[in-house]
């Protein structure tokens, strides 16, 4: 199954601009134009293994651009995830409920089973929402946001900065300190704490 990122974007890269072959334009120019042919709806992509307070820092600035935001939820094409789909559509349910209706946006999650932009079609989604952290990023985003254009040239890309306090937060990092017995209660919710403490207590058990 292809990345979330073409095409299906990965999440945890976190878990993207404003188009890629076409130049740059204003968060602004986009909702005003979003405006005009109704109402906005925008795709968040990624495999959110696990979601973490960088990605929701992301869905709810989301929000401010978004009369209703999609979080599309994915596999990975090269690597397997610390937890299954199923655990990972529950703890993003659980994590956007107390969000629902943040600036008065409708937020709900979706399965990606499919090209990236061919989902975005399909719900009627004018752009995808990714995150940056750093330089890295953009250049990795540059080029899935180029691909999806071509593949889509009405959906655009909008990419959103990661919070000074968020900068680091990376699922792939969070999963590697918790396998290790770390405190992740600063990257991650109570509850998502929890899961990653109980998922690696497993996995030692099963190693004994």
């Amino acid at each position: 199954m292809p990345s979330p990122k073409i095409a299906r974007a990965d999440p945890s890269r976190g878990p993207r601009t404003i188009s890629a072959t076409r130049g740059p334009r204003a968060i602004g120019a986009t909702r005003a134009a979003g405006s005009r042919r109704g109402r906005r709806v925008a795709v968040y992509p990624g495999t959110f293994d696990p979601i973490t307070n960088g990605h929701m820092d992301i869905i709810g600035r989301a929000t401010k651009v978004a009369d209703h935001l999609i979080i599309a939820l994915g596999e990975h094409s090269s690597k397997s995830t610390l937890f299954t789909r199923e655990e990972r559509l529950e703890m993003i349910q659980a994590e956007i409920a107390p969000v629902r209706g943040l600036n008065g946006a409708e937020i709900e999650v979706r399965i990606l089973d499919r090209l990236l932009m061919t989902f975005v079609q399909d719900v009627g989604a004018s752009f995808v929402i990714r995150g940056l952290r750093a330089v890295s990023d953009f250049d990795y985003e540059l080029q899935m946001a180029g691909i999806n254009a071509r593949l889509n040239p009405e959906a655009e890309t909008i990419f959103l900065m990661a919070s000074e306090q968020n900068l680091f937060i990376a699922s792939s990092l969070v999963r590697e300190i918790a396998a290790l017995g770390g405190d992740v209660s600063s990257f991650v919710s109570p509850r998502v704490a929890e899961r990653l403490t109980a998922r690696f207590a497993e996995k030692r058990r099963a190693i004994r």
